[in-house]
């Protein structure tokens, strides 16, 4: 499909008339034999692989890594930085991360994502009026600056559209469901070389479907033989729990709870010395222990899992939890529910862009062209439905028996003393659970992102064969998201700092809030009001029309979750020409300057803020709120090309780039070509490379935890590393400070490439790229114990009262290297054959190395073909590969998509499981499609994506601690299955 421009035509066309601005350099060169690691791909090709989208184009690449970088992987519970990637869509060439990854249109910066500020969106690019894409596998900072590390990415838009183009464009599962549209409309007026001028529009709308992780059999985390079992006990038929009483006027479990308490003793006996059982933990007394065993239930018990009971499987999504894999046998009576069912394998998202632009002649060579560009997405992250767990604090809630709950408290109460008979001591008390609330509705964030970038331009001749290009462009993105269902209002103040800033009089953790809504009925506030009147059962999974009326009551839907803009305004200039002749040809010089300034914003929620009333789990984030900041990018770059001989040419770039708050930093490229015979060109190129920090990782705010734990202690006074009464070996216990870090410097890299080019004949084209990518200064954070273990490497992130450290600095810091290697190949055949052209094609790329470290005197960690659970997934291999056929507008291909396996990761008890995999499998679909072109004005493709419906392998993906992934990965492969295609246009 795509097009290595080294490797392709325009063999026999003199250099001069093929000489154009390529993506990587400032001069003028003929892309058909140039020395950079270029890959082109044109409209025709998107339509023959059924990619409708930019996301699907970025995905396709071989040179593209496999980081969390599309929908699919951020449509479940996220953690850290992807907080900021609702409704994101990000390119990672050579797995360098999205931030590292240069996105242009048409050679110039475009907003990045208006939420994270850090990488563009690229859904918001105007795929209808594009007419090229333009993949440079390198790095580019002596070009284009920053970001620039893991290569660059051009969309180029058609420049001298005339007449109309309607295209349509449906892509429909076999199952029926996540069907994608796609309607757009192009005009353009005035031909440039006749009449010196040109008018041109496009708009394009896009509809993406939900699909669901329960519409796909093989979203399964129900495979305890293959070592994959969920790690939840919060299911639609809830578990009970035992918990500790509550205070005074917290809840209404003071007098306990059907399951009696979690401490075996007393109140004060531990501290006094001696354990005096506590008479309400039941394990103290015969009849509370699982069936067969001597252990107590105390990690949960579900009525469906007990003897007689329905089966935990009877729920949809429900299992037994596995106790054995998760090591827990004190849960061995809970239910597990699949979270990953609940989450979107495709996210629902509508998209509009618009695109145009006048270009005029204005004689003389002179051209001034006007651009703008502009998206307005709306996309909708469904993920599981929250869990409410029962504590005695910030959410006291407990099922009572009253005159409303009276036959399913009783029938829940006779299901659970007839195998604990224990329990009937406590017969009325209310029960604690964790419960996974259908009723609420899933949890839903709707993020809705506009941008609009406005450029001017021109261009022209200066004296003899010198040219000069200027132009200055704005550009932005702004995103908010809001809470859409799943969310309530808590209804109980959560901390003493809420309370105390509430200004209520007797507010404490615990305690209703009555600032929260009350529904109808209920006795307390927000969801807690509604579990402690009984007016929710969370003993089923259907509730009364009363029980739904309440809830919306307590909805928080609608409510601000945060927001963000990105801004970027940039002006240019370049000029470029001949500074004399040499034996072999004409030196080249380009030289250019540009300013840049780039602001942001993130604004939290004033459903956040101390003195609001709490929102129960919502992911806020006022902690980082930024008022608006802003920094000044001044830049001078100059590009030489030598044709040292005939078959001998280099060239130099150097670009010195000064930012407000870092200084400046000068990075160097140097690149060759050798062609000694018209057949056989090598190249290769050498280059430094930088990226400054986001405005996120400087800027964000900083937060102090305490540390409730008692097992640290300080290496540099206990050699043994264990809490004892050995001197100096006591526990502490430092406060943590995170946040941004204002002292950050940027990322800096070096990479090279090295490659050959091989022609045998005028269709059949050969090459082979070899590269390297070393990253320093790596900008990340560090834990507690990686500081503790390196403590003299950062004795300025130690903070001692009386000698004993109370505090450690774990901001945001330049701490760790990563390195990166491998081999680009690609071929090109065309033959005559069956009355009109075979054409087959092949682009693969295989990683070498792939390692990272965290700080300097660490060994690399080997990431290679190794699964992570988060970040770039080092895939061994990748390609695509087809084979086409045309003939007089006809045109068929069929196409292969590899990626290859990986080491799969292992839950604590799977790799004891008979039918566990350690390594994953490969993933391999083929697509067809078939089109034909009448008369030049309509042309119809219809295509088959997956073939063979082939199923995304088996992988273990699940997070216990975020809760989040399943049994696939959504970095490697495409949930939809076997679908079908078609795409249309008519041109007037």
């Amino acid at each position: 499909m795509a097009q290595d421009i080294a490797t392709t035509a325009a063999q026999d066309a003199p250099a001069a008339e093929n000489a154009i601005i390529v993506t990587g350099s400032r001069i003028k060169q003929d892309p058909a034999n140039s020395a950079l690691p270029l890959e082109v791909i044109r409209a025709a090709d998107l339509g023959r692989e059924g990619i409708s989208n930019p996301e699907q184009l970025i995905s396709f690449l071989s040179s593209n890594g496999n980081g969390a970088d599309n929908l699919a992987s951020n449509s479940d519970v996220v953690s850290g930085a992807q907080r900021g990637t609702n409704g994101l869509s990000a390119a990672n060439l050579r797995g360098q991360g999205s931030s590292s990854t240069l996105v242009l249109l048409n050679g110039r910066r475009v907003a990045a994502h208006g939420l994270q500020g850090s990488a563009v969106d690229v859904n918001q690019i105007p795929m209808a009026a594009i007419d090229r894409v333009e993949i440079l596998k390198d790095g580019a900072s002596a070009i284009y600056g920053t970001d620039a590390v893991g290569g660059v990415i051009n969309f180029i838009t058609k420049k001298d559209f005339t007449g109309i183009s309607l295209a349509g464009f449906t892509d429909f599962t076999e199952a029926g469901d996540a069907t994608i549209y796609r309607v757009s409309g192009t005009a353009g007026w005035g031909k440039l070389d006749e009449q010196g001028f040109n008018v041109m529009a496009s708009v394009s709308y896009a509809d993406s479907g939900i699909l669901f992780g329960r519409d796909r059999d093989f979203v399964n985390g129900n495979q305890p033989n293959r070592g994959l079992s969920i790690d939840t006990r919060g299911t639609p038929i809830a578990t009970a729990f035992p918990i500790n009483p509550t205070g005074s006027g917290v809840g209404i479990t003071q007098g306990g709870t059907l399951l009696g308490a979690t401490n075996q003793c007393s109140s004060g006996s531990v501290a006094a010395g001696t354990c005096v059982y506590n008479p309400n933990y039941l394990a103290n007394s015969p009849g509370f222990t699982i069936p067969g065993t001597t252990t107590a239930p105390l990690g949960g018990v579900n009525p469906l899992d007990l003897p007689g009971g329905a089966g935990c499987e009877s729920v949809d999504g429900g299992m037994a939890y596995d106790a054995v894999l998760w090591s827990n046998p004190t849960a061995a009576l809970a239910c597990a529910w699949d979270t990953g069912r609940a989450a979107t394998l495709q996210q629902p998202l509508k998209t509009l862009t618009y695109y145009g632009r006048a270009t005029a002649n204005l004689g003389g060579g002179h051209q001034v062209f006007a651009e703008i560009t502009g998206s307005d997405a709306t996309s909708h992250k469904i993920f599981s439905h929250n869990q409410y767990s029962a504590n005695n604090t910030s959410l006291p809630i407990a099922y009572p028996r009253n005159a409303l709950t009276q036959a399913p408290y009783d029938q829940v109460y006779n299901s659970i003393v007839a195998v604990l008979p224990g329990v009937a001591v406590n017969y009325g008390k209310p029960i604690a659970f964790r419960w996974r609330c259908i009723a609420c509705g899933p949890r839903e964030y709707t993020t809705d992102t506009t941008t609009l970038r406005t450029a001017l331009g021109i261009e022209g001749p200066l004296f003899g064969d010198w040219e000069y290009r200027g132009g200055a462009s704005i550009a932005q993105s702004q995103a908010t998201s809001v809470l859409g269902s799943g969310y309530h209002y808590r209804g109980v103040f959560t901390s003493t700092a809420q309370a105390t800033a509430s200004g209520i009089p007797g507010a404490a953790t615990g305690k209703a809030d009555p600032r929260a809504p009350t529904a109808p009925g209920a006795s307390a506030p927000g969801i807690v009001g509604l579990f402690n009147s009984g007016i929710l059962n969370p003993f089923s999974v259907e509730q009364t029309p009363e029980a739904m009326a309440a809830l919306e009551a307590v909805s928080a839907r609608g409510v601000k979750l945060y927001g963000g803009k990105y801004k970027v305004r940039q002006v240019d200039f370049s000029a470029s020409g001949s500074l004399f002749e040499m034996p072999a040809g004409a030196v080249q010089l380009a030289v250019g300057a540009d300013y840049r300034k780039e602001t942001y914003s993130f604004d939290g929620s004033t459903a956040a803020i101390a003195g609001a009333s709490d929102i129960f789990n919502a992911a806020f984030d006022n902690a980082n709120a930024l008022a608006e900041v802003a920094r000044d990018v001044k830049a001078a770059y100059a590009e030489v090309l030598v044709p040292v001989l005939d078959v001998l040419e280099v060239s130099g770039a150097i670009r010195v780039d000064d930012y407000s708050g870092f200084g400046s930093t000068v990075n160097p490229k140097f690149t060759a070509k050798f062609q000694p015979v018209d057949w056989v060109m090598l190249r290769g190129s050498y280059g430094t490379g930088f990226r400054v920090p986001n405005f996120n990782q400087i800027f964000n705010g900083v937060t102090i935890s305490p540390n409730p734990g008692n097992t640290l202690v300080d290496p540099t006074t206990c050699a043994g590393g264990v809490v004892s009464s050995t001197p100096g070996c006591a526990a502490i216990t430092p406060e943590s400070i995170s946040g941004g870090n204002r002292e950050l410097g940027p990322e800096t890299s070096e990479q090279y490439t090295l490659g050959i080019v091989l022609k045998p004949m005028p269709r059949i084209s050969l090459s082979a790229d070899y590269w390297s990518i070393a990253v320093d200064n790596v900008i990340g954070s560090i834990t507690i114990p990686q500081l503790l273990a390196n403590i003299n490497a950062f004795p300025d992130r130690i903070e001692r009262t009386n000698g004993v450290i109370t505090s450690v600095d774990l901001r945001t810091g330049n701490f760790g290297s990563r390195r990166t290697r491998g081999i680009d190949f690609s071929a090109r055949a065309g033959v005559d054959a069956l009355g009109g052209a075979v054409s087959l094609g092949f682009d693969g790329t295989l990683l070498l190395e792939k390692k990272e470290k965290l700080l300097p005197n660490l060994p690399y960690s080997d990431l290679r073909g190794v699964f992570s659970l988060a970040g770039d997934l080092g895939l061994k291999w990748k390609h695509n590969a087809w084979i086409s056929y045309n003939k007089d507008g006809f045109g068929l291909t069929f196409s292969q998509i590899y990626r290859g396996g990986y080491a799969n990761q292992a839950l604590p008890g799977s790799a004891a499981r008979p039918d566990y995999n350690p390594r994953v499998k490969p993933y391999i679909i083929h697509n067809l499609s078939v089109s034909q072109k009448v008369a030049e004005r309509f042309q119809l493709t219809l295509g088959v994506k997956n073939v063979f419906n082939v199923d995304p392998p088996f992988a273990i993906t699940y997070d216990s601690n975020t809760g989040a992934g399943s049994s696939w990965e959504p970095r490697v492969a495409d949930p939809r299955g076997r679908s079908f295609t078609v795409a249309a246009e008519v041109r007037f």
